[in-house]
């Protein structure tokens, strides 16, 4: 495979994962911090990054979400799902540092 086939396939798996995250919280109407930071446009490991920081901020701003729960290979546990508008509250006080978690945090003030 050459490096064109490589980028133009990770452009895919990229939009794929951003597109499929926002449609999950159009028809919920909530989603966790990670899904809202992948329908930002961030992979996986860096919306884990982006929904710790954003975790605590929530605290901060006092929004509390609704408490449900995901399963992942068969086991079960508790999520906290937020609301765009609450995602945007939270993310209005978020100060990240690195480039991509700016944009981020940009598109998640802008969502509600």
């Amino acid at each position: 495979m050459n490096a064109r086939s490589r980028q133009a396939r990770q452009t895919l798996r990229n939009r794929t994962r951003s597109q499929r995250a926002a449609a999950r919280i159009a028809r919920r109407g909530t989603g966790t911090l990670a899904t809202h930071a992948m329908a930002a446009g961030l992979t996986s490991s860096q919306a884990r990054t982006v929904a710790s920081s954003l975790r605590r901020n929530a605290t901060k701003v006092g929004v509390q979400g609704v408490t449900g729960i995901a399963y992942r290979k068969g086991q079960a546990r508790t999520c906290t799902r937020y609301s765009r508008a609450e995602v945007a509250a939270i993310a209005a006080i978020y100060r990240p540092r690195r480039a991509e978690y700016k944009i981020c945090a940009a598109r998640l003030a802008l969502a509600a």
